[in-house]
């Protein structure tokens, strides 16, 4: 086993999960930028050094949170072949090592958060580590409803956000709230579904798993997506966004809804890689159509 000085900066690296952080990130920056002012000429340096400082601590926080899910997960892991070459069960990082990485990433973020941003935006960020990591994660091995419990972390960065640039806890914060629980559902269900044998192999209960022939995954990917089409168009009747956003959110989520359908009727790898790939590419650009006609 190498020494913590012998890690590779690569391995520390993917224990963040980069990608999955990334996608927080960005999140956070959405909700920033739709609780600001919406025209960039009045942001001032402060704000612009406020969202920096935003993004810098959910990042530590994120990176943090997912390296401590690999901490807990590295057995479950070395028993799935898509993620048996991790650094964890691969065996280039002590537990122990990692443990103090994840630890020290998530801790330095929330105090960051807490004296660099502001308080609620570091409880947020703190609510959604540890419901990730001792809640959300352990339940994995437990019930299926893991997924639907776990979409709750998942969706509260775009409030910490939110929170950052100064807005209150309202309707409008709940609202992106909302959009980012139920587009989870279909994004994990369709990935769960890919990914069966794997999660069978390493008994994890997910609904796939349990679910031989996919009627009951393909129907909540169905019912989660129709009701994110209503959901996604509530911006607009709030005033954070107009009449293009509104065109784009009924176009984005009715396609959404449709990939869902046909995934769930046919539930062939192609349907379902298909609606996998597509929610990938919903979120950054819904949020982006959102922030573009309100800064327009």
């Amino acid at each position: 086993m190498l020494t913590f000085a012998q890690v590779a900066p690569s391995d520390l690296l993917a224990l963040t999960k980069p990608r999955i952080t990334l996608m927080a990130v960005l999140t956070v920056a959405a909700g920033f930028a739709l609780a600001a002012p919406a025209s960039l000429d009045a942001w001032t340096s402060a704000t612009w050094g406020l969202l920096i400082h935003a993004l810098i601590g959910s990042a530590l926080v994120a990176g943090g949170t997912n390296a401590l899910n690999q901490v807990l997960e590295r057995d479950v892991d070395a028993l799935m072949r898509r993620t048996a070459g991790r650094p964890l069960p691969a065996g280039r990082l002590d537990p122990r090592d990692a443990a103090m990485f994840a630890a020290g990433a998530g801790v330095v973020g929330v105090a960051y958060l807490a004296v660099l941003v502001n308080m609620m935006t570091a409880l947020i960020a703190a609510a959604t580590l540890l419901s990730y990591v001792f809640v959300y994660t352990p339940l994995k091995r437990r019930t299926t409803l893991a997924t639907l419990i776990g979409a709750v972390p998942g969706a509260l960065p775009i409030v910490g956000g939110w929170t950052a640039a100064g807005g209150t806890l309202s309707e409008r914060p709940a609202v992106l709230f909302a959009m980012l629980f139920f587009w989870q559902l279909p994004h994990f269900l369709a990935l769960s579904w890919i990914y069966r044998d794997d999660y069978a192999r390493a008994g994890l209960r997910m609904l796939s798993v349990a679910d031989a022939d996919g009627t009951s995954t393909f129907r909540q990917a169905v019912l989660t997506a129709g009701a994110l089409v209503p959901i996604s168009l509530v911006p607009t009747l709030l005033g954070l966004s107009g009449a293009a956003y509104f065109a784009a959110a009924v176009a984005l989520s009715g396609w959404l809804l449709v990939r869902a359908v046909l995934a769930a009727r046919s539930r062939t790898p192609y349907h379902v890689r298909r609606l996998f790939l597509f929610t990938l590419a919903y979120l950054p650009a819904i949020l982006t159509f959102m922030i573009a006609d309100r800064v327009a």
